[in-house]
């Protein structure tokens, strides 16, 4: 079973085919858990089951959840919680369209459109190398936007959990027991990780973008932000076979700048980190029927 996550304010999230689960640290010690199921799109439509189809569908799903989870670990992580001791609200739909717009909008803005009109101005004659200086503009400014924020210490506790949540998933796609002190022991670097997903959209533009070549400004930018869900789902196809093929040492080879990248945005956690993520892991296990009972025991203990 495929397990993915991503990090959250003082926690971790982390989603199976058909459920995701945030777990938070409160600010008195405690560590709060929502788990919530997933009706997908891909479960009722074929369609949406093809190649590249499915990793727009996977993509949009992805967002829309992880802005859900962030609402939910903000209110947990500053104690707004009911009489009951469950979170209060969590986003309304307007308030979840509204955020996950301005997030795309930015990033298409920065990362797609900017480098576009930014090599129009340099004046190249050639098609090939029009592309290719787009591409390398982009990736620059890729890496030099997670330099930057990577330097920042309020994201250091982010990256931690970033990381708690890919030793986690590694420990236990190896079969490992999945307490702290284990997981500790493993990567914190995944070959699933959204860092990497970026990197290869940025890269897999280059050769979508070269069929279309050198274009007036006006088409740049329009084919710039309509093509992204294609080399999105290419590049969703791509890390979804790295993932099922992470012991070819000739794949991850090739997969390797992706996998560099992710030490900008994790930083080793500490035990207690590790505990917070292995409970969402263990909400989303156990809506699946996967955890076992020694895993039980663990939880109970802890």
């Amino acid at each position: 079973m495929t397990v993915g996550g991503q990090a959250v304010l003082e926690g971790v999230m982390m989603r199976s085919p058909s459920s995701w689960a945030v777990a938070v640290r409160k600010p008195d010690g405690a560590i709060a858990a929502v788990c919530k199921p997933i009706t997908s799109p891909m479960a009722k439509r074929w369609i949406f089951r093809l190649p590249v189809v499915r990793g727009v569908i996977a993509l949009g799903e992805s967002l829309a959840i992880g802005f859900r989870a962030l609402a939910i670990s903000a209110q947990y992580a500053a104690h707004q919680e009911g009489e009951d001791g469950e979170v209060k609200t969590e986003l309304t739909r307007g308030q979840l369209v509204f955020a996950f717009a301005i997030s795309i909008g930015f990033a298409v803005m920065l990362f797609k459109v900017g480098p576009a009109l930014i090599t129009s101005r340099i004046g190249l004659g050639s098609t090939g190398a029009f592309v290719v200086v787009e591409g390398l503009i982009r990736v620059a400014i890729f890496v030099l936007y997670l330099a930057l924020i990577s330097l920042l210490p309020d994201l250091r506790r982010v990256f931690q959990y970033h990381a708690a949540e890919h030793k986690a998933i590694n420990a236990y796609e190896a079969g490992e027991e999945l307490t702290p002190e284990v997981t500790q022991r493993y990567s914190l670097i995944h070959p699933r990780c959204g860092t990497a997903f970026l990197l290869w959209v940025m890269v897999i533009g280059v050769f979508v973008f070269a069929v279309f070549g050198k274009l007036p400004i006006m088409w740049l930018v329009v084919t710039r932000i309509a093509l992204l869900p294609v080399i999105a789902g290419i590049a969703y196809e791509l890390i979804r076979f790295a993932g099922k093929h992470a012991d070819s040492r000739l794949l991850m080879t090739a997969l390797a700048p992706g996998l560099w990248l992710q030490r900008l945005t994790t930083r080793e956690p500490t035990l207690d980190q590790l505990e917070v993520s292995i409970r969402a892991l263990h909400e989303v296990l156990d809506h699946e029927g996967r955890l076992s009972p020694a895993d039980r025991r663990v939880e109970v203990m802890a």
